[in-house]
């Protein structure tokens, strides 16, 4: 992208998610609008799955992020149980902060793991159509936590203290304990 009188303007990639679009776009705060969709055979598919920023340039680029960090079907399992999502990094200390957390019991979550593929797809996404191809396996790893642990706040976080986690010298999430902080 290049800055064009204080906007952004796509330039075309050939691979760049709005390529297609003639809009100037002047990004303050990212929104998942109609702008962002595409139909396929009547199926509603996003142009982009990701974004990510240079914070030194500036430029916005479309982006993938294979790296989920640690303990992403516990985070998961908040959110499914009707947690708010929060930031967990904290980049003043370059450190992740995850939990505690605290749930009751998922009902019928023994139900929901019997279940096939195309049934979690078709009542757990909100665009069956559209999901990546982990999707199911990830879905079916959250609730296998949120089976094993139903009371996480007993099984994983006695203390009530977050987890702690800190990058490695090979660029790895290696969790710290509480008195390294």
């Amino acid at each position: 992208m290049t800055e064009d009188k204080g906007k952004w303007k796509q330039e075309s990639t050939g691979e760049g998610a709005f390529d297609r679009l003639q809009d100037n776009i002047h990004l303050v705060t990212f929104c998942v609008t109609e702008m962002n969709d595409r139909q396929e055979k009547g199926s509603h598919y996003p142009y982009i799955y990701g974004v990510a920023a240079n914070v030194k340039t500036g430029e916005i680029f479309h982006a993938t992020f294979p790296d989920k960090g640690p303990e992403k079907d516990l985070r998961s399992a908040s959110i499914l149980t009707g947690a708010q999502m929060v930031n967990i990094y904290d980049s003043r200390k370059e450190q992740l902060c995850i939990g505690p957390y605290f749930w009751m019991p998922f009902p019928h979550v023994d139900f929901w793991l019997e279940q096939d593929d195309q049934y979690i797809l078709q009542n757990l996404s909100t665009s069956p159509q559209a999901e990546p191809p982990h999707f199911i396996s990830h879905i079916r790893a959250t609730l296998l936590c949120l089976k094993e642990h139903p009371f996480p706040d007993k099984t994983l976080f006695p203390s009530r203290k977050p987890w702690v986690y800190v990058k490695n010298e090979d660029g790895l999430w290696e969790r710290v304990a509480s008195e390294q902080i």
